[in-house]
């Protein structure tokens, strides 16, 4: 079981750890609930450096990242970063990852960590005809996400960048609480806002200690994985391996959005197929209409009991207090408003489709 730079001071804290994509990760510290409000009001500190992280460089790197994802590269300016994903050739989703242009000939991609082996193989396999200078960093670097309403406010307390000056989605280098080339990053997967740091190893717990002590007086809490499950759900934010998948293509996974056609890329002709004809089945979300909870592989029937989809993800919505969830949903059945039954142990439950996102 692999370990982040962070394990120890985790254990110290009294995590919960779980085993998660080939890491001894932590579920959650003080509880789920406590450390999802802490994100959505005050302000959370993840350890997500089981991620992947790749550099790709060299005159052929554009070309290459251009090829092997689905949104459009040439969008990307030095110092901002795009969602993307990568088409598998069969209509399918390798993974979903992000691409940080760090100069004209220089990008950075973090990738899911359960996909790593995958994602570099896939890289690998493509570059041969384009012969990029590929790096695997995913061993070398940590990752803290600071999330929540008071991640500026925590974050500038140890950092002289300006962070009201980064934009969403841009990212800029420079020093926190005294280690130097941090790469700072406006993104998350929260939907509470906030960033996301990447450094050496050795500046871990360094990192990790001096957030918790400015962040104190804002609330802080470290936070598990089971509540970063709860905060991006809440938001409608796909899961790779639970809500999408080398199964699932980005335009029935409502990633139109990050589809583009104006150039070429693996998949093109399928996807463009796939938009003027329409999908049969489409990632939706639904809430509840009693007291339950649906969960990933439950089944969704219509009012007469056939099949017509399957949860991909569900939990208790800390925000709502109700039962929500993703789901893959057969045509005509997707369509805001329609009444679904969620299968649990033998029972019919009932629900409905809404608009993303839930919170």
């Amino acid at each position: 079981m692999n370990k982040t730079a962070l394990f120890d001071k985790h254990v110290s804290l009294g995590a919960k750890m779980v085993p998660f994509a080939g890491f001894d990760m932590p579920v959650q510290y003080s509880g789920v609930t406590e450390e999802h409000f802490a994100v959505r009001e005050k302000v959370g500190i993840f350890d997500v450096s089981h991620m992947g992280q790749f550099l790709v460089e060299g005159a052929a790197a554009k070309d290459l990242l251009q090829y092997v994802t689905t949104n459009n590269v040439d969008n990307l300016e030095t110092g901002k970063a795009q969602y993307t994903c990568f088409p598998n050739g069969n209509g399918g989703i390798v993974d979903d990852v992000i691409i940080y242009k760090m100069a004209d000939e220089k990008y950075f991609v973090v990738v899911n960590a359960s996909n790593i082996e995958k994602d570099w193989e896939h890289l690998t396999k493509h570059n041969e005809k384009y012969n990029a200078t590929l790096t695997n960093r995913s061993d070398e670097l940590s990752l803290i996400a600071i999330q929540g309403p008071k991640a500026a406010e925590t974050l500038q307390k140890l950092t002289d960048t300006n962070l009201s000056e980064l934009p969403y989605y841009h990212f800029t280098e420079g020093n926190v609480a005294g280690v130097s080339d941090v790469m700072i990053s406006n993104t998350g997967y929260t939907g509470s806002g906030g960033f996301e740091i990447y450094f050496e190893n050795a500046s871990a717990e360094k990192i990790w200690i001096a957030l918790t002590e400015v962040g104190a007086e804002f609330g802080l809490l470290p936070c598990g994985l089971a509540s970063r499950d709860t905060l991006r759900l809440e938001k409608g934010f796909c899961l790779y391996g639970n809500d999408i998948d080398d199964t699932t293509s980005p335009l029935e996974a409502g990633l139109g959005w990050i589809t583009k056609f104006d150039k070429d890329f693996v998949d093109k002709e399928l996807f463009a197929k796939q938009k003027e004809e329409g999908v049969t089945k489409k990632l939706v979300g639904f809430e509840m209409q009693e007291r339950a909870i649906p969960r990933h592989g439950y089944e969704l029937e219509d009012a007469e009991g056939n099949k017509i989809g399957t949860v991909t993800s569900g939990t208790m919505s800390p925000m709502k207090n109700i039962g929500i969830g993703l789901a893959y949903v057969n045509k005509p059945h997707f369509k805001i408003g329609t009444d679904i039954f969620v299968k649990i142990r033998n029972k019919s439950v009932p629900a409905k489709v809404v608009k993303l996102p839930f919170v």
